[in-house]
């Protein structure tokens, strides 16, 4: 064995046995951004959205300068006050594509552009990058960036269904 093969192998096993923290923050982590894609697959399909991942208490902020831009303090909060007045104004449910998903230690970053028709009948596009924090397998806190011109355009233009 080359003193170079030698080396590195040495280094390998000296990563993998002082770190034994490491490969459960990995796949912890590899169980999060699961989580994320599979959610975003089942909005797709219809079969719910993102926002089942969120623990009771979590803390959503909504960047930006918009109408819904604030902190929402428990995703009950977060559904009334920010999801409910942006879908009220849309024909169609937003319809989600994931460009990119990273996840580190108990991070995961989705960015994902939605569609959606508003109710009147013009197209609402938009493109979101969420910062999510996981405990336990839940959302804990997001930070949620957004092209916040093309939702007040819409939060403007549109009158809320009834």
């Amino acid at each position: 064995m080359s003193s170079t093969l030698r080396l590195q192998t040495v280094a390998l096993y000296w990563v993998l046995s002082t770190s034994p923290v490491w490969a459960s923050e990995t796949m912890t982590q590899d169980a999060n951004a699961h989580r994320v894609r599979q959610a975003f697959t089942n909005w797709q399909q219809g079969k719910g959205t993102v926002f089942d991942l969120l623990a009771p208490n979590a803390i959503w902020t909504v960047t930006g300068s918009s109408p819904v831009s604030g902190v929402y303090n428990s995703k009950k909060d977060l559904l009334e006050q920010a999801v409910r007045p942006i879908t009220a104004r849309l024909a169609t449910a937003i319809s989600p594509t994931v460009q990119s998903i990273v996840a580190e230690e108990d991070v995961v970053v989705v960015l994902w552009s939605g569609e959606a028709t508003a109710l009147d009948r013009q197209p609402y596009k938009n493109t979101y990058l969420w910062h999510m924090t996981f405990k336990d397998g839940q959302i804990t806190q997001v930070k949620a960036f957004l092209d916040t011109y093309v939702l007040n355009d819409l939060m403007h233009r549109v009158k809320p269904a009834q």
